[in-house]
């Protein structure tokens, strides 16, 4: 199991990825954008929203950092736009974690399977911190 930092971005994602990968002499790293991903008719998005980043990541001396901009409609708050990621590759501790988590909290994401992960989550705990949970199936580059 892994915490990393996911950094959310209102609409400069990209540029903001680029600019840590230069400063820590890290490759050009690869960017999916909300476009990329698969279609979903019960959530259209806009034209302008495909270009937006949906993932990007930078492994910086050992400690993966995950960003993403915020879509477009969504609310976005400056100081507000970390969370603490977990990757697992053991569903019964995801369940477990994120039960716990809740408690007090509110749930932003329900466990289910995305495209992404097996199972994944999105909890903010009693004290206002963000977890997002996940099966860790290395295939996002996490």
């Amino acid at each position: 199991m892994s915490i990393d930092v996911y950094i959310n971005f209102n609409g400069d994602c990209r540029q903001a990825v680029s600019y840590y990968a230069n400063v820590f002499g890290l490759e050009e790293p690869k960017f999916m954008t909300f476009g990329d991903a698969p279609t979903d008719p019960s959530y259209p998005i806009s034209e302008e929203t495909k270009g937006l980043i949906m993932h990007a990541n930078l492994k910086i001396n050992g400690t993966n950092l995950m960003f993403s901009d915020v879509p477009n409609g969504m609310p976005f708050v400056k100081g507000n736009n970390i969370s603490l990621v977990i990757n697992s590759k053991n569903i019964d501790e995801i369940k477990s974690l994120f039960n716990k988590l809740k408690e007090g909290g509110s749930v932003k994401m329900e466990l289910q399977e995305t495209f992404w992960s097996k199972c994944y989550g999105y909890v903010t705990d009693k004290f206002g911190i963000q977890w997002q949970l996940s099966h860790d199936s290395g295939t996002m580059g996490t």
